[in-house]
């Protein structure tokens, strides 16, 4: 199997150069190319044909998000975005984008080297596996059905790659009288915060970074923190979240499998769990505890995933009850919770 293919693209030569010299270090991945700016890269594409393209939020010229905007339709590529703490980076998975990197915030050289060699080389490499411009907008057409005991119900949700625009896919739809929903999105922390509050300001429903105590409540979402595990708990008769622990559990934190595994202890048949695109299989085992436990479970279907690793996971363990195309999950969820 040949090394993927990659392009550098950054306007700095210093981070151009550490970035080059750690994916390289890699045997699987071999950097065939890199640019300063948008137009450099638009060339190099058309010359190296590479198979992904690491990009900076920030650049002269052309910033990422606006040539994401113009290659994509032309040249539909997996885009890894390097970012420092910016919710730009969102508007580049809106874009198009893939998956995004946190740029590291010291240049100490061993937390440089594990972010080049270990973090930036694994979203390459998940990145080269993903479908590009498969997903197609379409209108917030609204959901049916009148929710049955909505106050003892339970939304939950996992995603990892791709899942910032499946996961807004899914919720959009969702109206005030949906039940307490609770959302594990493989997000480093800072980010999830920024991504909660983009989904409140777009959303009818209200949208935030959970925190230790916060009731989970019909019409709202609750995001866990990007450095934390997050748990469904009951406390005098209702439903709460807590989120505490930072040890990694299938290479996460926050993991979707302490979620689902927590729903199902604690909600059983009240609670609908929903898996969508990621690599890896965090929250298969979960979800197949809730399904056991009485759970309805919906996995969205291959071909809308960006990476259809956890969902199929999840499907192939027996955990999903339910496949359908991530616009039509949310119509889905009423349709269940309707019953």
């Amino acid at each position: 199997m040949r090394p993927i293919k990659v392009l550098v693209v950054d306007d700095s030569m210093m981070m151009r150069n550490m970035i080059v010299q750690g994916l390289n270090s890699d045997p699987n991945i071999d950097v065939v190319a890199q640019a300063q700016d948008a137009y450099e890269a638009r060339d190099a594409i058309i010359k190296y044909k590479p198979d992904v393209m690491t990009l900076d939020v920030e650049m002269p010229r052309m910033s990422g998000i606006e040539f994401l905007r113009k290659l994509m339709p032309q040249y539909p590529l997996p885009v890894v975005m390097l970012s420092a703490l910016n919710d730009k980076v969102f508007d580049a998975l809106d874009a198009g984008a893939v998956d995004f990197v946190k740029k590291p915030e010291s240049m100490n050289k061993a937390q440089l080297n594990d972010f080049l060699t270990q973090e930036l080389a694994a979203k390459v490499k998940i990145a080269s596996t993903a479908k590009v411009g498969r997903l197609k907008r379409v209108e917030n057409v609204a959901v049916t059905g009148k929710i049955v005991g909505g106050k003892d119900s339970v939304v939950a949700i996992g995603a990892s790659t791709g899942g910032t625009e499946a996961i807004f896919e899914v919720v959009k739809r969702f109206r005030r009288d949906i039940p307490g929903v609770v959302i594990v999105q493989h997000m480093p922390p800072g980010f999830t915060k920024m991504y909660a509050d983009r989904l409140n300001n777009q959303c009818e429903v209200a949208v935030k970074e959970a925190a230790t105590g916060d009731r989970v409540l019909p019409g709202q979402v609750l995001i866990a923190p990007g450095d934390r595990h997050m748990r469904l708990v009951r406390v005098n008769g209702e439903y709460q979240v807590e989120c505490k622990g930072t040890d990694r559990v299938n290479g996460h934190c926050p993991s979707v499998e302490v979620l689902f595994e927590s729903v199902a202890k604690v909600a059983g048949k009240n609670a609908v769990g929903v898996i969508l695109t990621g690599m890896g299989g965090d929250g298969g085992k979960g979800l197949l505890s809730m399904r056991n436990a009485g759970a309805r479970t919906i996995g969205q279907d291959e071909a809308t995933c960006v990476v259809y690793g956890m969902p199929k996971v999840a499907f192939d363990l027996g955990a999903v009850q339910i496949q359908k195309p991530v616009t039509e999950i949310a119509g889905e969820v009423y349709r269940l919770l309707s019953k």
